[in-house]
Order: structure tokens, then sequence, then C-alpha cells
């Protein structure tokens, strides 16, 4: 069986307490359990199947329900009626042949393994026989008092790696771990007290999924119709997905010939096709949430529903097109007692008022009337109902959620004047999936899609499209906020800005000085006045170094930045008092040279950058005393100056051999890497600024080995 096996409840009876098993399963798999697990070891069987029974109708569909050992009970209670999905097995208990044979090909078996012993016997079984295997603990767990020794992130992928089946790691599991454990090839975490012992079961449930998640974008799936002109149905749901922070797929139910002044002709594929549709993203892509709207006849009702019953994607919200803008009910009676149905897999319906009617069988001619109407679907469907005012007179539109207790969450503002309302509710009814599937709970999720489709409404007028109702401009937000121009990369930065000091570089290799210090022939004198410069300079530098890591975004920044102003102190000056006034050391005679004017304008340009209080531009304009000095020292020591500067009798050889020291090459990386993903990061005027100082640094630099 191809299950989601990423969140596991297990349930243990006194860690829930007062709250029950029952409630605490409802409220888990609200928040996004997968697969719920009824362990309880001290009930007896009768009690086992009754509690099945009761859990099978508090889930409906919405996770997977399977019983730990007890393979006769998950078959009496099929018998009456409830929906158990397979038995997991510890290694002493039924085998796993037996359970296959009892509950069929479609059941989801699962084996507790843990050790390679056992995973040797899974892969010895004939295929099909055990979905899946869990393996732990994983840490140490008073909910399971004689488990066998914690085996640890690193333990658990040493034998995930032997398992010839997906494997669910178990045992003392806490959010913390769910990132490592998924890296270590679990398919799944499998939790007991983190969800039955905590006060939200719900909130907790979305924080694992969250994590399980990662950074990515939740995966956001579109079943509706097309609109060639773009502004309603799939390509209205990809937009604001995209908007809002998505990735979007669409199955389409219908294709349409319509364009901002109405529809001409409506094309429906073959009920199967839209299946395999379905199937063949569901089987590549983990889809995080579901939004439902065109759906054309009874039986590609019907054939959403199957599919959803199979998969039971975490969120699913329907927008019941029922109704066409003139009024006229787009469903027959069939089609509509099977949205109906449909509606009892969804967690959130956003009806416009004419649909609510529908859904409702009641009068909805005013505000109150469409609160009342929601809250009855609410209790009939199970789903939350967004109830939406938009069609009501006047100049407010209110929107409210609403459960069967009532109104959850009422929003109202000022009606926005235009005519560009086109897809609306299709972007609204998106926009509410993905954001939920972000993690927001649903007043939250309310909330930030009302927010983006009025932002999006304010501005459709300036897209100009259709002689009708146009559409509303889904990414003016992104637009507004953003840069429609790519990002450079940290390597496309770091080649264009050492491309763009070329000729800084160029000037530099001609200079007499740096001539004159390869071949040997530079004056002591001349030596010595450079150093004396470069001593005053390296005192300062050190100090912006320490502006730059108090000013450090992160720990490492901060390490790195700090560890060089010590380096310019503690080995630079160090190394340059020893020509300078080696029998003092670094003392205040080793600064005692009048600063020239050029080392004073290159001091002013840190100091500068470092009082603006950006870090970035701060170490960007440091950047160049590490860069051009690597650089040099690199092909020093390469020969490129000629052969005499690789000598042992070179006059400066000593100094020479600190500029291809490793340790400093390795530290010019480090800072190239952390200026250029600073600017990578940064908008197009910030890095800009940055470049700027980067340059007139490396400009500053040239000058100093003219002095």
């Amino acid at each position: 069986m191809n299950a989601d096996l990423s969140l596991y409840l297990v349930t243990d009876a006194a860690l829930c307490g007062d709250r029950g098993v029952v409630a605490t399963v409802r409220e888990a798999v609200a928040g996004g359990v997968a697969i719920v697990q009824l362990r309880d070891k001290d009930a007896s069987d009768a009690q086992t199947v009754d509690l099945l029974v009761e859990l099978s109708h508090a889930i409906a569909g919405r996770a997977l329900l399977v019983v730990n050992d007890r393979l006769q009970a998950a078959v009496d209670a099929r018998s009456r009626g409830a929906r158990v999905d397979g038995v997991h097995l510890g290694q002493s208990d039924a085998s796993v042949r037996a359970a296959r044979e009892a509950l069929g090909p479609d059941a989801l078996i699962g084996l507790t393994a843990n050790t390679p012993a056992h995973l040797d016997a899974v892969r010895a079984l004939p295929p099909g026989t055990v979905d899946y295997v869990g393996i732990g603990v994983i840490r140490p767990t008073s909910t399971k008092p004689d488990h066998p020794p914690a085996l640890g992130v690193a333990g658990f992928r040493t034998l995930a790696a032997l398992s010839p089946v997906p494997a669910v790691a178990i045992g003392g599991i806490g959010i913390d771990d769910v990132t490592a454990l998924r890296e270590a090839g679990a398919a799944g975490v499998a939790v007991v007290s983190a969800l039955c012992a905590v006060e939200d079961p719900h909130a907790a449930a979305r924080a694992f999924r969250r994590a399980w998640r990662g950074q990515r974008p939740p995966r956001v799936l579109s079943i509706a119709g097309s609109d060639p002109s773009g502004g309603a149905g799939i390509q209205a749901d990809l937009k604001a997905i995209a908007a809002n922070g998505g990735y979007g797929m669409a199955a389409i139910t219908a294709l349409t010939a319509q364009n901002t002044r109405g529809v001409r002709g409506v094309h429906v594929p073959p009920a199967d096709f839209l299946r395999a549709q379905l199937d063949a993203v569901a089987d590549d892509i983990e889809i995080d949430a579901v939004k439902i709207g065109m759906l054309a006849d009874a039986e590609v009702i019907r054939t959403v529903g199957d599919w959803l019953a199979a998969r039971r994607p975490d969120t699913v919200v329907l927008d019941p097109v029922m109704v066409s803008t003139s009024g006229d009910r787009l469903l027959d009676s069939d089609a509509e007692a099977a949205l109906l149905d449909l509606a009892s897999h969804a967690d959130l319906l956003t009806p416009n008022l004419d649909e609510l009617a529908v859904l409702s069988g009641c009068r909805v001619g005013d505000w109150p009337e469409a609160l009342a109407a929601a809250q009855q679907v609410a209790a009939r469907t199970g789903a939350l109902v967004l109830a939406k005012g938009g069609h009501l007179a006047g100049d407010q539109t209110p929107d409210a959620l609403v459960g069967a207790d009532g109104v959850i969450v009422e929003h109202r503002g000022a009606r926005i004047d235009t005519t560009s309302t086109h897809g609306t509710g299709c972007s609204l009814s998106s926009a509410l999936a993905t954001l939920s599937a972000r993690g927001k709970d649903w007043p939250e999720a309310v909330a930030g899609a009302r927010e983006w489709l009025r932002e999006s409404l304010r501005a459709a007028g300036t897209l100009d499209v259709g002689r009708g109702n146009g559409p509303v401009s889904h990414l003016a937000g992104l637009w507004q906020r953003g840069a429609l121009e790519t990002r450079p990369s940290p390597d496309d930065v770091r080649d264009a800005w050492w491309v763009s000091i070329a000729e800084v570089r160029a000037d530099i290799d001609a200079l007499p000085f740096i001539r004159a210090l390869a071949d040997g022939t530079l004056g002591r004198d001349r030596f010595l006045g450079y150093l004396a410069q470069d001593a005053l300079y390296l005192r300062e530098y050190a100090r912006v170094l320490a502006e730059a890591a108090r000013l450090a975004p992160s720990t490492q920044e901060q390490a790195f930045w700090a560890q060089s102003a010590q380096g310019a102190i503690a080995g630079e000056l160090e190394l340059h008092a020893s020509w300078l006034t080696p029998d003092t050391g670094t003392s205040a005679t080793t600064f005692s040279a009048e600063p020239s004017a050029v080392n004073t304008a290159y001091l002013d340009h840190l100091r500068a950058a470092a009082f603006s209080g950006d870090h970035a531009v701060l170490i960007a304009a440091a950047l160049p005393c590490f860069w051009l000095y690597t650089d040099l020292g690199v092909r020093l020591h390469a020969g490129e100056f000629g052969e005499h500067a690789l000598s042992d009798r070179h006059p400066f050889a000593s100094w020479l051999s600190t500029y291809a020291d490793p340790a400093f090459a390795v530290a010019t990386e480090q800072a190239i890497g952390f200026v250029t993903r600073a600017a990578a990061a940064a908008d197009d005027e910030r890095r800009e600024r940055m470049h700027r100082a980067f340059r007139r640094s490396a400009e500053h630099e040239r000058a100093f080995f003219d002095l």
C-alpha cells in the first residue's frame, strides 16, 4: 500500500488523560496526522474493537487507522463497518503473512524491526507482505519501558539504509529530531507523548508537519477548469498559489472557451482521464494541499471524492462552483447532492452567497442570514465555511470564518471600487489552501488571504486586460515589494566584482614598488617606509574588523571577523614590528610615523563604512585587503613576477612568505564567501552600495602600493 507515513500518531490512553483518546486523535488528525495507531495494552479485545469503531467515525477517512498487535480486533471492527486500514505487529505478534491474508492486499501492514536480522527477515518475505517497518527507539522513552537501547539518529540511519521497505522512526522523538531523521532516510516519524500529552494536539501536529516539510514551499494541487483568458480557473489558481508562497500544480476538470465577458463553451474530458491526472501527480509528488474548483457533473465530482478518500491530502479547500454570475444553477440535482458528499472531505468551503443558499437550502438575503446558513452547512458537512459578503449591497464587504458552533472570526472592510473581479473566488480559495499548507491556522489563513486579495483587487485596473470584468492582479504585491530582475548567485557576484577591478589589479602589478619588491631591488628605506604606513593602517583596520564582528548577523561571522581583527594585531603587526622596531617589539615607536594622505584617505573610507552601521557594506569595504594581498602572494610564489621572488636569498624573503600563507588564503576564501553571500541576498540598491565600497577600497589599495 502506498501510504503517507510522514506523521504517525501512536495513542496512549494514560497520556491523553481526561481528554481521551478519541478527542486527542480527532484534533491531531485535523492538524495533519497521516496515520493513527491504536495502542492500548491494557484494553480487552472487545474494548479495542469498540474503540476502533469510534476512532473510525472520528477520523472519517482523513487519516489511516491501524491497530497495534490485535489482528482479530481489526477484523472484528471491520465486520462492524469500521474503516480499519491495517495492523502494526511486533516481532513476537501475529505473523505478517497471516495479517496480509486476513486484511487483504490493500491493507497497511507494519512491522517493528530494530536489528539487521529483523530487516533480513523482511527482505525474505514475498514482496508486498510488509508495507513499512518501525525502527527505534530513537531516544529513551517512558512510554515503552522495555525498549531496546536507544539508536539515536545515526543508528536509525544505519538500519534505515538496510531496510527493503520505508522506515518510520519511533521512540522518544521530539520536534527537534524531525529534520535530522528525515535526512537520515525516515519515511515518517511516529510520536506518542509529543501529541498525546500536549495541551493542543492540533497545533502540535501542525508544528510537526511544518518541521517535516522544512523550508520548502508547500505543493498545492488545483483541481479545476481552465480559463484561456487567465483570470479564473486553474490559471488564476496557479498565480494565487505562487503569490502566496506555494508550488502550484493542476488537474483539469474542464476546458472552457471564455474571456472577461463570458463563457462561450465548455468541454468536459472523461472522468477516468481526470483520475489519471490526479494519480499521476500523487504517485510522484507529496501533495500538501488541494483546492477544488469547477466540477462539471456528478461523475466528475464522485471521481474527485474517490481520489480524496484514497489519498487523504492534509488540507482540502472546496470552492463549490454551483451558480453562475447571472444566477443560473450550473449543476443538476444529482451533481449538487454529490457535491454535498464531497464537502465531507473538505476542511474549508468557500461558497458565494448564492452557493451558500443552495448548500444550506435556506434563503440568504443579508449578512445575518449568510452567517446562519454557513453555520448550518458547517454542522452538516463537518467543514469550516468562509461566508463571503462581496455580493451584498452596500459599501462594506464582510467575510466570516464559521464553524458548527458559529462565527470563529469576522472581517469587515470597505468595498474596493473596481470591475476587475473575474476569478476572485478561485483566487481566494487557492490562497487559503496555500497559506494553510504553509502552517497558518484557518483564522490566520483567512486574514492573510483576504489582505492579499484586497491588495490584488486594488491593483487590478492597472492590468488593463479585456473589455469585460477583468482579472485581479495576483502578483501586484510581489511586483511592488520585490524585484523583477534576477538576483545573482554568490559565484556571480565573485566573478563580476573581480572583473570590475581588473584595471586596478593590472595597475598594481605594473607599479614600480611591486616590481622592485619582486626582484629584490626595492630599497630598504622605501620598504621600511611602506611598513611604517602599513602598521598605522593595520592598527585601525583591526578596529574596523572588530566593528564588523560586532555587527555580524551570525555567531559564525562574528567569530571570523573577531579572529581576523586579532590576527591583524597579533600576527601582521608583530611581523611589521620585527622589521621596524626589532628591539622593542610592537610599541609606540612602531606607530611613530606621520600618516600619509593616502593612508588617511583609506582609513577614513573604512571608518565611514563602519560608522554606517551596515554590516554588508562594511565587510565589502574590508574585503580587498584580504583578496588583493592573497592574489598577489599566490602569483608571487608561482613565479609570475620572476624567479628571484622565490629565492631564500631575497632580501625580503621572510616578509614575502606571509603573502602566500595557506592560513591567510583560507581566511580570504571565508571572507569572500561571507561578502558574496551577503551581496547575493541584498536588494539591488544595497548590493550596489557594497560594490562601490569594495571598488573604492581596491583603488585605495592601489594608491597604498604607490606611496
